[in-house]
């Protein structure tokens, strides 16, 4: 079930249409390491070192924005032990890109309900992002603890709390107003998005933004997907004609 489709006018990234804003759903790393006799853990790690690959090589690439699905509302349902293994990953992460994903002049922020975090965890986040603030790169959006239906309620409800307040006319509500009260506002919905191991769905991933977004699909797991997979997706996109709903 590989959807990869080979562009047969050119075989090379066109630099000038690259995607604005890229949305990947790293899935696999469980399967990864099962495949191997290792621990659910060991693939996350594994996992975790292909995103720093990707998101440096898009940083180079000149992609302005990519957000990837590290932790969905969902995954708390999997087991305590891998769970906790999750956030003290994360937590690493973060630290770690500090030192890397910063010196790449990658700018970093999350997205997601930070309340139902470890104080820990929301300390580190805010450390982090105000450490890369000032960065002129690419946009890294790490979707943490994120649910697209929890983020549509969730600006729902702050529009109609602004409504109450006589902050904004029923009247005046549109989609743009929508698009400024999520979690990615003022930033462009993604032209693009990848999802690896075989799946082919969004999951709850991005559900208003990705109206309009091309799907790429491929069986690689996560820890197995390569720069080159990168850039085969990337062409494959470019080759593509978006219409927007027109003929």
């Amino acid at each position: 079930m590989f959807t990869f489709k080979k562009n047969k006018t050119n075989n090379v990234i066109d630099y000038t249409r690259l995607p604005t804003h890229i949305g990947v759903i790293m899935d696999g790393n469980g399967r990864w390491a099962k495949k191997r006799g290792l621990p659910r853990s060991a693939g996350h790690s594994a996992g975790a070192d292909t995103l720093k690959k990707i998101v440096t090589e898009c940083n180079k690439m000149g992609i302005k924005y990519i957000t990837v699905y590290a932790f969905s509302t969902e995954n708390w349902k999997r087991p305590k032990e891998e769970v906790d293994y999750l956030m003290n990953l994360l937590m690493s992460y973060l630290k770690d890109s500090e030192r890397t994903l910063s010196g790449e002049n990658v700018v970093i922020k999350a997205i997601g309900i930070r309340e139902e975090l470890s104080d820990e965890l929301q300390e580190q986040i805010k450390k982090t992002e105000k450490f890369t603030q000032n960065n002129t790169g690419i946009i890294m959006n790490i979707a943490l603890n994120y649910g697209a239906r929890e983020e549509i309620v969730r600006a729902a409800k702050e529009i109609a709390r602004e409504a109450a307040e006589k902050k904004i006319d029923i009247n005046d509500i549109n989609a743009d107003t929508i698009s400024s009260h999520l979690y990615t506002k003022n930033q462009p919905d993604p032209d693009f998005i990848i999802r690896t191991s075989g799946e082919e769905r969004l999951s709850n991933f991005l559900l208003w933004q990705a109206a309009y977004s091309e799907l790429w699909f491929c069986d690689k797991l996560w820890p197995d997907f390569t720069i080159k997979d990168l850039h085969r997706s990337i062409i494959d996109f470019q080759a593509r004609g978006r219409r927007f709903g027109g003929v």
